[in-house]
């Protein structure tokens, strides 16, 4: 009897047991199922989201010029220059989606199928063989391949993301202008949705094209390279605009020396943009350069240096200032001091046009020298124009002249 008792337990366990290994299984199913089913919705909620953005973005399209065609994609739109091998202008909105976008790199340049005459190519910018041992060996040009919508505006779809590597989006760049400036003016637009994440900007890219311009010699397709490049952002809600004017060589001026308006790239491009506004409107906002609202170092106090044009013979600005970094050579040097602290050890630093940690140039007072001085340095510049006369160092890759005496310093008046 217990014999039969303990089979019949045993029993029951395992229909017990196999019961609730299919009740699990039925539940993952279910789950499974409600994935799959959430992934569908959330695909279906980022295409009509595209939807409306590229109708937002219609009206705001430039005009179209004789022979062009407008080539649209899911978040961008953009005319493509076969002459020169890239886009004439690309154009795309900044929505406040990009703030809690994740979808990160995917490196996969190829053609743009749209460019009916074929876009440019791999070829254009570098050469891969294949080697015995199945590893790459690259060839490269000089050039890397320049967005000009950034992929990272657009993080929060994974097919725009992808799209945004199409060739027709890329144009030839110099390596520290492609990571450097013109990176951090992505980034300043970027950012500018996390400080208002109820707008969306509207962006416009491009290389300036002209006759003349040099190729790749060896690119397949004979790729232009640009000298300059522009961008213009436009806050519709807000009525913010600026634009940007920005050559591959920098000669080391900040971003915020290449400010500029859209009435000036329209000079220089040609192009006709956001002609679908009111006149009276689009006038106002063409010609604002809001540098306070887009660029937040202006904001909190730093300035354009002083035109190097405008300067009495002999005195240099503190972007120029870097050129005479250790030629033991005494110069005078001028600008803004935006930045005036002491050190822990008691060293006054006066940074001239940018504060640290981005400064130009820094003036540096030993606290041992502070006994020459008949004022207080901190107090005495503060927020003036100054000339500093004295011998360009390094120092952290800043240039800095270090003072030992006050007749080094002085107020700079223009002439």
């Amino acid at each position: 009897m217990r014999i039969i008792l303990l089979f019949f337990l045993l029993s029951y366990n395992f229909l017990e047991a196999q019961n609730i290994e299919i009740q699990l299984k039925n539940l993952e199913t279910k789950l499974e199922n409600l994935r799959l089913q959430q992934k569908e919705v959330l695909l279906a909620i980022e295409d009509l989201k595209m939807q409306k953005v590229m109708a937002d973005l219609q009206p705001m399209l430039p005009t179209l010029g004789v022979g062009e065609e407008l080539v649209s994609h899911s978040l961008m739109a953009l005319v493509y220059a076969e002459d020169y091998e890239q886009a004439r202008w690309v154009g795309h909105i900044i929505t406040p989606d990009v703030v809690n976008g994740v979808v990160g790199r995917t490196n996969d340049f190829r053609p743009d199928p749209k460019i009916k005459t074929g876009s440019a190519v791999e070829q254009d910018y570098f050469i891969k063989t294949l080697q015995p041992d199945s590893a790459y060996v690259y060839d490269g040009f000089g050039y890397d391949r320049g967005h000009l919508a950034p992929s990272a505006d657009f993080r929060w779809s994974e097919k725009a993301l992808s799209e945004s590597y199409y060739y027709s989006n890329m144009s030839p760049q110099l390596a520290e202008f492609n990571r450097g400036i013109w990176a951090d003016l992505e980034s300043l637009l970027r950012a500018y949705l996390f400080r208002n994440s109820t707008t969306q900007l509207f962006v416009f890219t491009g290389p300036v094209l002209k006759p003349g311009l040099p190729t790749i010699p060896r690119a397949k397709n004979k790729v232009a390279i640009p000298e300059q490049y522009w961008k213009i952002a436009l806050d519709f809600k807000n009525r913010k605009a600026i634009a940007f004017l920005v050559p591959q060589n920098t000669k080391g001026y900040p971003l915020t020396s290449f400010a500029t308006s859209i009435d000036e790239i329209e000079k220089i491009t040609g192009i006709d943009f956001f002609t679908g506004l009111e006149n009276t409107l689009e006038e106002t906002l063409e010609k604002q350069i809001d540098k306070s609202t887009f660029l937040t170092t202006i904001a909190s106090g730093d300035v354009e240096p002083l035109s190097a044009v405008t300067l009495p013979p002999a005195h240099f600005n503190s972007v120029q200032a870097r050129l005479y970094m250790g030629r033991n050579e005494e110069i005078k040097v001028c600008g803004k001091v935006v930045g005036a602290r002491a050190s822990r050890k008691g060293n006054i630093l006066l940074n001239l046009d940018q504060q640290y940690p981005n400064e130009l140039f820094t003036i540096f007072i030993n606290k041992e020298q502070l006994v020459n001085f008949s004022y207080d340095p901190l107090s005495n510049w503060k927020d003036k124009y100054i000339v500093v006369r004295g011998k360009v160092n390094n120092l952290g890759n800043v240039p800095v002249i270090y003072v030992e005496k006050e007749n080094q310093l002085s107020e700079f008046r223009e002439k």
